[in-house]
């Protein structure tokens, strides 16, 4: 037998490629000047009626199997226009082996720009495992709103909460200040999900993360549309959350950052909440348009 010595080390497994998109401005219109898609992802930049940029993230079969892995970095130039949206709701397929689906997006915006992030739910099919990191680097001037949106399983079928676990982290720092960092982490099996400390009997969970400048008009304009959200007061003593399709909570965490959450029994619940805000980026100094007005 060979000694030790001669014995050659396995390699390890080669680290996954990184997916890149840049958008520029390019005579006065926001353009993607560079689209390098790494399997599963697939990238298409349908065209848009106004001078933004549209991205369109998919996947082949319309998601992602245990050990896939995403990693996608966007960079946003000054003074461009960026949305960012999916074909459909992503699927994270059930784990055989104990392996998850990663997603890691980092994204960098210049002086003056925007980027609106708003996909179709993750839906956290059966078994699955799935972890995703969002880590976003702001110019003090520039604007994200971000969406982030999961589901807790195939709700047509009856599925809920059958996954295995989910972890998800959102940071966002703007020249250089870690300004928000939002964790969530969620394994069925050691939490009672329908416990009212958690979801109760809701299956759909829609978080929006507005970043920007208080002195920037699109910032407020934005920053209204959220606040005008807000659940009414209160209809006396009998008054039960529980008893509420859906729910939403806004907080203006910061003078620079709005978060809003919302919880539904079923996505058309949260559609009239998704079509607010889809209709306040049609503002000329936001998009221009409606990006998903044709999908809905």
């Amino acid at each position: 037998m060979p000694s030790p010595a001669t014995l050659l080390p396995v390699p390890a497994a080669p680290a996954a490629a990184w997916s890149t998109l840049e958008v520029a401005q390019v005579r006065d219109k926001s353009r993607l000047v560079t689209c390098h898609n790494q399997q599963p992802l697939k990238v298409f930049n349908p065209a848009a009626p106004t001078t933004a940029c549209h991205v369109v993230l998919s996947s082949y079969g319309g998601g992602m199997v245990a050990g896939d892995v995403i990693r996608l970095r966007i960079r946003g130039h000054a003074h461009t226009r960026t949305v960012v949206s999916t074909q459909a709701s992503t699927k994270i397929f059930r784990s055989i082996d104990g392996s998850q689906a990663e997603q890691h997006t980092v994204g960098e915006l210049g002086e003056q720009a925007l980027a609106v992030v708003f996909p179709d739910p993750v839906v956290l099919q059966a078994e699955s495992r799935y972890r995703q990191l969002q880590e976003w680097q702001l110019h003090p001037t520039s604007l994200l709103l971000l969406v982030d949106w999961f589901h807790s399983g195939r709700m047509d079928q009856g599925e809920r909460f059958a996954f295995t676990a989910l972890h998800s982290e959102l940071r966002v720092r703007v020249a250089g200040r870690l300004l928000v960092l939002d964790r969530f982490a969620f394994a069925p099996e050691e939490h009672i999900a329908t416990s009212p400390a958690n979801f109760a009997d809701y299956q759909t969970f829609f978080s929006a993360f507005l970043v920007g400048s208080p002195n920037d008009a699109r910032f407020r304009h934005l920053a209204e549309v959220l606040e005008r959200q807000k659940m009414p007061g209160s209809t006396g003593p009998h008054f039960r959350i529980s008893s509420q399709p859906y729910v939403v909570s806004v907080a203006k965490a910061r003078e620079n950052v709005w978060v809003l959450r919302a919880a539904a029994r079923s996505r058309l619940e949260l559609q009239p909440l998704c079509d607010q805000l889809l209709e306040a980026l049609g503002h000329e100094e936001l998009l221009g348009y409606n990006p998903l007005k044709r999908k809905y």
